[in-house]
């Protein structure tokens, strides 16, 4: 590939933090300058929020036509970054999330129950021995957890089985794939700081491919003891995903992470020759071949991301920045 004079006409700038204090909206103006002075991974943030920008219209709506992905691991949602997600659903910003099942877990148990800061360095066998689960430096105590999701979910569970037999007696459970699950917890969620609230109110579709690695998983098993016929139609979510990628005019991605969730984004957008644009944002390293440490350009070699689509990826800590994206894109 030739080396043009145009690839590195831009010359870098410091920042001017008189000016960031001074402005009107001073996490606009740092992105801002962060484009023009660069250094290594603030780079590539202002470029992901270049990005993510052209996926909505300017007032904040998603075009006609067009599909825009979330995907992201459930750890964050334990932290303080359920926020950004929660109002990414709320404003519908995406209209498609593809998560894994402690994403449930976390969002049910905290609507009920608190989380509580801890340390990487605490005694993690003091903490079992006292019912306090360590999830990095997040404390989440049984009581917070298991216990709370256990007494939500049976119950839950035995209701929307009574509704679905008088709805479809002879096959009650056809067509009812983890976007259903989702939505019917969401709206027997009140608490309006869930992300399965705002998704059922919004019924933007929360496909969760691995519902049964988590504890809701654990649920639909322990009520499927009770009632054996029981059991989650998960092809249902695979035709809700191929009818809207079959009849999407734009598809655009921000995947956290990798593993099953980044996965379900880019494998069902090589079907409609791979996505316009993805944004990623990984702590993992490309040379250990794992999918949380591909980058989005590996995607285009399987055709699930289109050769001339933007992308990039932003490595470094999704809980710091998430809370940065999310203030200069939804402000």
């Amino acid at each position: 590939m030739m080396v043009e004079a145009k690839d590195f006409d831009s010359p870098v700038e410091d920042y001017d933090f008189d000016s960031i204090r001074a402005a009107e909206n001073s996490v606009d103006e740092l992105f801002e300058q962060m484009s023009r002075a660069g250094g290594f991974s603030a780079t590539k943030l202002a470029s992901a929020r270049t990005i993510l920008e052209g996926m909505w219209q300017p007032d904040g709506t998603i075009a006609a036509g067009g599909l825009n992905w979330l995907s992201f691991p459930a750890a964050l949602c334990a932290t303080g970054t359920r926020g950004f997600f929660v109002d990414s659903i709320r404003n519908s910003r995406f209209n498609l999330v593809v998560t894994t099942c402690g994403t449930l877990d976390h969002d049910i148990a905290r609507s009920h129950q608190d989380y509580f800061h801890g340390s990487f360095d605490l005694d993690d066998v003091a903490l079992g021995a006292a019912g306090l689960n360590r999830l990095g430096n997040v404390i989440v105590p049984n009581s917070s957890y298991g216990e709370v999701l256990e007494a939500v979910l049976l119950p839950l569970l035995e209701q929307v089985e009574q509704e679905r037999r008088a709805l479809q007696p002879d096959n009650p459970w056809a067509g009812y794939g983890s976007v259903e699950l989702a939505w019917d917890i969401g709206r027997r969620i009140s608490d309006e700081s869930s992300l399965l609230h705002w998704a059922a109110v919004n019924e933007i579709p929360v496909v969760v491919p691995g519902i049964w690695d988590g504890a809701v998983g654990a649920q639909l098993f322990m009520h499927r003891q009770r009632s054996p016929g029981f059991n989650l139609d998960l092809g249902a979510d695979q035709q809700r995903l191929s009818d809207l990628v079959w009849t999407c005019d734009s598809s655009h991605a921000l995947m956290i992470g990798g593993g099953i969730s980044k996965h379900h984004v880019i494998w069902w957008n090589q079907y409609r020759g791979g996505l316009d644009s993805a944004v990623q944002i990984t702590t993992a390293v490309e040379w250990d071949g794992s999918l949380s440490g591909a980058r989005p350009r590996e995607a285009i070699s399987w055709g699930k991301l289109k050769p001339e689509a933007q992308h990039v990826t932003v490595e470094g800590d999704a809980s710091l920045l998430l809370p940065l994206l999310g203030a200069v894109l939804f402000s």
